[in-house]
């Protein structure tokens, strides 16, 4: 489903069908964003059904930039489908709905006017967040989004990272996440940007990290709310 896994927001408490049996998908233009195949795949299966995505399985989708395959459990693809249908329906945008709740208030709206023109360069002009809309792993494994007020460079052809942007990320993903977690650290972090055809929110620059059998304490420190971002 591309980007729209990763917005951050609370998922609805206390599902009165937390797992549905398969329905029919809707035509295209009522569901609140476009469904990849992979999508109507999921959506035709129930949650016994549904494989959850491995570390091992991970690690080679990324490797191999396959990332359209992705996916979320049945029933939470199909709650999540319904929170952004509402969403949209109050703000008018994820984007605005971002920008009002989740995003650093520093940062105002775009375009906005970063203090380093190098991604992750400078602390103020980026934020990671816990995803609380997550693909379907398997336990232990924490997905993360790190957004970014500093624009990355991509290419031309499908909007994927350049060789230098991509340097940059894993550079960053590197310093500060790899390095805290010490020797065979870099065995449990992946990261990865969806290419520009698998976006929901082209405004806001953002980057996955997923981290697998991480202290729940690190976690916490990675993604707490930093003093150079209040208001």
């Amino acid at each position: 489903m591309g980007d729209n896994a990763l917005l951050p927001s609370e998922p609805p408490a206390n599902d009165p069908n937390p797992n549905p049996v398969p329905v029919p998908v809707k035509e295209e233009e009522e569901n609140p964003f476009p469904l990849t195949a992979v999508d109507k795949w999921v959506l035709s299966q129930t949650d016994e059904q549904f494989k959850y995505h491995s570390w091992a399985e991970l690690r080679v989708l990324i490797q191999n930039n396959d990332l359209s395959v992705l996916k979320r459990k049945p029933s939470d693809l199909r709650r999540y489908m319904k929170w952004t249908a509402e969403t949209k329906a109050s703000y008018g945008s994820m984007t605005n709905y971002l920008l009002a709740h989740r995003l650093p208030k520093t940062w105002g709206v775009p375009p906005f006017t970063p203090v380093s023109d190098v991604p992750f360069a400078e602390p103020s002009d980026y934020c990671v967040l816990l995803n609380d809309w997550p693909y379907g792993f398997e336990p232990g494994i924490t997905h993360m989004v790190v957004w970014t007020r500093t624009p990355i460079a991509v290419d031309d052809d499908k909007g994927d990272m350049t060789p230098e942007s991509r340097k940059i990320v894993g550079d960053f993903v590197k310093q500060y996440f790899v390095d805290r977690l010490g020797p065979g650290g870099e065995g449990k972090v992946l990261y990865f940007k969806n290419w520009v055809a698998l976006q929901s929110v082209r405004a806001l620059e953002h980057v996955h990290v997923l981290v697998k059998d991480v202290d729940p304490v690190l976690i916490g420190e990675w993604t707490k709310e930093q003093e150079w971002h209040k208001a």
